[in-house]
């Protein structure tokens, strides 16, 4: 990675090198499909951890908004430090504004934070199938299930060479996530898993709907801190800010801001109603997947858990790619046909092996969040932010007072991170 950053200039004199083709339409719909995946069935267990009465999803959505717009706030530093040293990644940012040879820093939490992902996607996707399966009559357990889907199906996609063919099978998770809000919707409205609904009674007392009285109140607690982790990975997609910023055509900052605060809008919305009426629906059992409430009878949703196992099982590799890639490059290894063959076989049993032991995806979500994804999100872009404020020769006096700012967000971020922490661990 190179470190050259240039001198940089006003805001309104900056459009770099054109050399994206993208739109800020084509961006929109990129970052969107990227934020919004499989991490926001998991939100509705992060209400149930402070409040067990339908008065939580005020504050939640409330938090859900908050935690969105500062998000948003990350991914626009990130952004505006690779337009302010002319870089185009994350870390070579890092190396322009911080130093160079703290770079592996943000490089080892964007590693461990993909590791991350690939086993939220290992322990969803045995769930998944599990119920799938049971739908047509097999009964199965989640270890010889994900065991042979991963034997079977996700060895042989993580070791091709070519991944390309397989990204628009990400489209399908998007479209899955929006079809199962309305199936949500529908299902909520119609009362279909209240104790006289058509599903009510299909699973077992741990998954059917429970409330009790602690409402918004429960916000107040340590425990809402779980909530605020969780979205810390729903939210992530910090470390491809630099790309979106570089591919936008004839890009100046102003058009990047547009295409962040237009996805962060959609997605805050997206997850808000997912995670609302998931809770209203199921309370205090909402499960760290919330597709696991579902009836395996219930064919709306059947629909709902097909889209999202299709959608993982093809975004695994390119996700898992990009962390087999990461060890190779924070061990200074070699990337050979062999070296890569055998880490993607001893990383992805790692990773299975993982996914069989933890019993609860959310736990992953809430624990990630709180520790990488706080980094990334808001340490690092303020620590950047004020690297590079601190080399622009024409910072404005406005551009200083934010940089307290940014920095008051990476010290909330270090105060979350710490109790969100303790209480991801204490939940297990």
């Amino acid at each position: 990675m190179t470190s050259d950053a240039a001198s940089a200039s006003s805001e309104a004199e900056e459009s770099g090198s054109n050399d994206g083709d993208a739109t800020v339409t084509q961006l929109i719909f990129n970052l969107v499909k990227g934020i919004v995946g499989a991490g926001v069935l998991s939100l509705p267990a992060g209400i149930a951890a402070f409040a067990n009465a339908p008065g939580g999803v005020i504050p939640a959505i409330s938090l859900i908004a908050i935690i969105g717009g500062l998000s948003a706030y990350g991914f626009a530093l990130i952004g505006r430090c690779c337009a302010y040293t002319n870089t185009k990644s994350y870390r070579e940012a890092w190396s322009a504004t911080v130093s160079e040879s703290s770079s592996w820093l943000p490089a080892t939490a964007v590693t461990f934070k993909t590791c991350a992902a690939c086993l939220a996607y290992s322990m969803i996707l045995g769930d998944t199938f599990v119920s799938l399966l049971s739908t047509v009559g097999i009964a199965s357990a989640k270890i010889p299930v994900t065991l042979g889907l991963t034997g079977a199906v996700l060895l042989p996609l993580c070791l091709m060479k070519n991944l390309s063919s397989l990204a628009p099978f990400s489209l399908v998770g998007s479209l899955g996530m929006l079809y199962t809000a309305v199936a949500m919707i529908i299902r909520y409205v119609g009362k279909a898993y209240t104790a006289t609904g058509a599903f009510g009674a299909d699973n077992v007392a741990a998954l059917r709907p429970n409330f009790g009285t602690v409402g918004a109140q429960g916000a107040l607690t340590p425990s809402a801190v779980i909530l605020v982790s969780m979205l810390s990975t729903a939210y992530m997609a910090h470390f491809n800010a630099p790309k979106f910023y570089n591919e936008l055509k004839d890009k100046t900052l102003p058009k990047y801001y547009k295409v962040v605060s237009t996805s962060f809008a959609i997605s805050i919305s997206i997850f808000a109603l997912i995670a609302a009426i998931g809770f209203l629906t199921f309370g205090a059992n909402s499960s760290g997947l919330i597709l696991n409430n579902y009836s395996t009878r219930d064919g709306l949703m059947n629909l709902s858990r097909i889209a999202v196992a299709i959608s993982l099982v093809f975004s695994y590799p390119l996700a898992f790619v990009g962390a087999r890639d990461g060890v190779l490059d924070l061990l200074k290894m070699k990337g050979t046909v062999k070296t890569q063959n055998i880490l993607t076989v001893g990383l992805l049993a790692v990773i299975t092996g993982a996914s069989l032991v933890i019993p609860d995806v959310s736990f992953v979500m809430a624990l990630s969040g709180a520790t990488l994804g706080n980094g990334l999100i808001y340490i690092f872009p303020a620590l950047m932010f004020r690297g590079a404020i601190r080399k622009k020769i024409d910072a404005t006096k406005e551009e200083k007072r934010e940089v307290k700012f940014a920095l008051g967000s990476a010290v909330a971020g270090i105060c979350m991170g710490l109790i969100g922490t303790k209480m991801a661990i204490g939940s297990l």
